[in-house]
């Protein structure tokens, strides 16, 4: 019999089943960064993953650098999430929240032309799409490395983001660490020069993250705090020498301090997201991890049940193929014929490709 099935305690979070919807930015909310009422249908859509990892949410103006993204440092943002996070729990579906800061990836654009945060005076690759570059993109600004003050600040934010969460209604939080965002700028030996208690050595460059992560277990308790890491290879410019002497111990401090469990985005040469040779570091990182590992990257019906069975995962996390099949559980149960999702829509304003993927039933007649 399958494991992805079976119920599984992810800390206070009673999952009937594990397979997990990953994080994934839709860009459905006003610029305002506020929910929208069709976000409760997409995610009520999805409710019967074992847990909703929400779309990366903004715990400040300084921090989200994604059109349309939703937020939770305003009033009017958890306003706005708390029906969306009733909806989902009248269906039956538990649902957290993952906390974004985008350090360099936050354009000057959404910052009215000040740099953005990172931990050097940096650049991230590539472009970016803002609400004043209409149909293009534009590149990235150099970021400014970060003051002790300035980190002080974002840790209250973490800290006002977490609690914001649990008033909407949030089972929990998760803390994005990964994919080249500010904390894993920080992580990395490439993105991160600093020489203070932040910089330098694997354990001054992991600071960050433990310090983020206490303020996500100070407001919610540790039951209910998960983090995201992406350990091997490089994303969105964010690239570290030696991985294992990062992630490993990082992983072996999240592990001593109960959180609810750990995912990891893992490259692959094949990968949709962040391609990479480098080997994952998961095998390395179940050894120190004892809690509940949730993995992510790509994953099918058969490689999730050959994971799960050999005891490299307790979990698995699927993304894109969420988005185009919102019963993917049961299409997984059935091992069912799965929809193909359209790129072009991802992030698009409206309904489209969205919350008019057929489901199972529909799809058969």
């Amino acid at each position: 019999m399958s494991r992805l099935f079976d119920p599984i305690q992810l800390g206070a979070i009673a999952a009937p089943n594990r397979v997990l919807m990953a994080p994934l930015t839709r860009g459905r909310a006003t610029q305002d960064h506020v929910p929208t009422p069709i976000m409760a249908d997409y995610y009520v859509q999805r409710a019967t993953a074992g847990l909703i990892i929400s779309e990366a949410t903004g715990i400040s103006r300084e921090g989200l650098g994604w059109a349309y993204a939703p937020g939770l440092w305003t009033e009017d943002q958890v306003e706005g999430w708390k029906p969306v996070l009733d909806a989902v729990h009248k269906a039956g579906g538990r649902i957290v929240a993952q906390l974004w800061h985008m350090g360099r990836l936050v354009h000057p654009d959404f910052l009215g032309g000040a740099a953005p945060l990172s931990s050097s005076a940096t650049t991230a690759p590539g472009t970016v799409r803002t609400y004043d570059s209409g149909d293009g993109k534009r590149p990235y600004g150099e970021a400014r490395a970060a003051t002790t003050d300035d980190i002080a600040r974002v840790l209250d934010d973490y800290g006002t983001a977490t609690r914001n969460a649990l008033r909407a209604g949030f089972d929990g939080v998760q803390l994005h660490a990964a994919n080249g965002y500010l904390i894993d700028q920080f992580l990395r030996d490439n993105s991160n020069f600093r020489d203070d208690d932040y910089g330098g050595s694997p354990e001054n460059r992991a600071r960050l993250l433990r310090e983020a992560t206490g303020r996500l277990i100070d407001e919610a308790g540790a039951d209910r705090v998960a983090v995201r890491l992406s350990p091997n290879g490089a994303v969105q410019g964010a690239d570290d020498s030696d991985p294992a002497s990062v992630f490993v111990p990082a992983a072996q401090w999240l592990d001593s301090q109960g959180i609810a469990f750990l995912e990891l985005r893992e490259s692959k040469p094949d990968s949709t997201f962040a391609t990479s040779s480098v080997p994952p570091l998961s095998p390395e990182i179940r050894k120190v991890f004892k809690r509940p590992l949730v993995l992510n990257q790509d994953y099918r019906l058969a490689s999730a049940e050959g994971d799960l069975a050999a005891g490299l995962a307790d979990a698995i996390a699927f993304g894109r193929t969420f988005i185009s099949n919102p019963d993917l559980v049961e299409r997984l149960r059935r091992d069912a014929p799965l929809n193909d999702p359209n790129p072009s829509t991802f992030y698009g304003r409206g309904a489209e490709g969205y919350i008019d993927y057929p489901a199972l039933e529909a799809a058969a007649i």
